[in-house]
Parts: C-alpha cells; sequence; structure tokens
C-alpha cells in the first residue's frame, strides 16, 4: 500500500482558507475506509493538545465532509497507552496540528508516540500535517520554534526532522522566502521546499507526486556548486 503524506505549508482550518486541501485530504481518508466510515485522528502536540485547534478539525472534517473526528490526548497525561494505541489502529486519516515543531518531536519520543506515528505511516494511514505537522518529516525542517520558547521574534532555524523525505522544507514560505533562501545557500544542502499558505505538496512512498493549492504556490530548490535552482511546482 503506498504511504501518503500531505504536506501543508500553512493556512487557517477555522477560516477555511486551505478547503481545497482539506477536501483534498480527506477524499484520500474516504478512499482508504471503503465502504466504512473514514476516521480521522487529529494529533495536536505541537500546540499542547489545543482543545480550540480539535474542535475546529472535528468540526471542519465532520460537517464538511463526514468524516468521524477523534484526537489524541497526551501532553498532559490524559490518554494512557492502551487507549492512544487503539486510537490509531482505528485511523484512517492522521491530521497533525501546527505549533511547535521542536517541543512535538521531543515529546514524541520520551512517549514513544512517535513509533505510533511511524506504524501508522508504513502500513498506509493518510498522514497530513500543517506547518510544524508537514515539516518533521523531511531530512531537515525550518521552524521557528524559539518564537515558542520566547528566545526570538519568528525567528527560524534549521534542525534535524524524521528523514522520511529527502531535504529541508519550510513552511510559510510566503512570509519567510528570503530568510529561507539565504539560509539554503549558506548551508551545505543541495534539496530544499517552500510551501506558501494554502497550499500543500503531496509526496507519495517519499517521493513529489503533486501540488494542491487553495491560493498558495509551492517551489523545489535544487543546488548545486555554480547555482540554485528555483522550481515552480
Amino acid at each position: 500500500m503506498d504511504k501518503i503524506i500531505v504536506a501543508i505549508g500553512g493556512g487557517s482550518l477555522k477560516e477555511k482558507t486551505t478547503a481545497k486541501i482539506d477536501a483534498y485530504i480527506a477524499s484520500l481518508a474516504k478512499k482508504r475506509a471503503g465502504e466504512r466510515r473514514a476516521v480521522g485522528l487529529f494529533i495536536g502536540t505541537a500546540s499542547h493538545d489545543s482543545m480550540p485547534y480539535f474542535n475546529t478539525f472535528r468540526k471542519t472534517y465532520t460537517s464538511d465532509y463526514d468524516i468521524k473526528a477523534d484526537c489524541v490526548l497526551s501532553v498532559y497525561g490524559e490518554m494512557n497507552d492502551e487507549k492512544i494505541k487503539s486510537k490509531f489502529e482505528k485511523a484512517d486519516l492522521i491530521y497533525i496540528g501546527g505549533g511547535d515543531t521542536l517541543f512535538m518531536l521531543e515529546f514524541w519520543q520520551k512517549k514513544e508516540l512517535l513509533n505510533q506515528v511511524i506504524e501508522a505511516y508504513n502500513r498506509g494511514v493518510i498522514i497530513a500535517g500543517l506547518s510544524a505537522g508537514a515539516i518533521c518529516w523531511f531530512e531537515k525542517m525550518y521552524t521557528d520554534s524559539q518564537y515558542f520558547n520566547g528566545e526570538n521574534d519568528f525567528s527560524y532555524s534549521i534542525h534535524h526532522g524524521l528523514k522520511h523525505i529527502k531535504g529541508i522544507c519550510c513552511p510559510h514560505f510566503n512570509e519567510r522566502e528570503q530568510d529561507f533562501c539565504n539560509e539554503f545557500a549558506n548551508s551545505d544542502l543541495k534539496l530544499g521546499w517552500g510551501i506558501e499558505n494554502d497550499c500543500a505538496i503531496e509526496f507519495v512512498n517519499g517521493e513529489f507526486s503533486k501540488t494542491i493549492s487553495a491560493g498558495g504556490k509551492a517551489y523545489k530548490f535544487l543546488k548545486n556548486d555554480e547555482n540554485i535552482k528555483k522550481i515552480l511546482l
């Protein structure tokens, strides 16, 4: 079974700016579920399990797309491991919300949630993620986690990701293009992805498949010894 990741650069579920992308994600989940009602599992670790965020996901995916919505609550110890595992086993779609990327990955590793996420991906559960939930799948991430820790005002830096997609990914690319391009040029990286708000890139088995736009754009960057090539996807 194909392993699918839909990486969303940014946007607002609440304001429905990503509606075209969400409709596509829902269609993938329904295809996987077949005759069953599809189940979408929201993981809000990066936002410290924000319930308003989950409620927005539930309202969108249940009301608009008839996906049964559920969530994993782990940051404050609300759910035990057995309950969380059962939720993963039922999911046709895992939607990973935005927020503090580094906190999310560190917490996943500490609480063994990472294994659940990776196992779901490997068995063909549709993976969708916005911002933090998108960039974590790449070899490297261009993340603003320092902002969430009060260190800088929206300052981005490069960190290691989960390495299931080659290259480095920058979310909110329309807001960070110049910063990212400068960092990319001065790094030893050869492949980069820039995803604007209200745009997503689908990867199938780790390879680029298509762009899904709700108004934004996505770019691929290739660097050799002489220059950097920017490709509109």
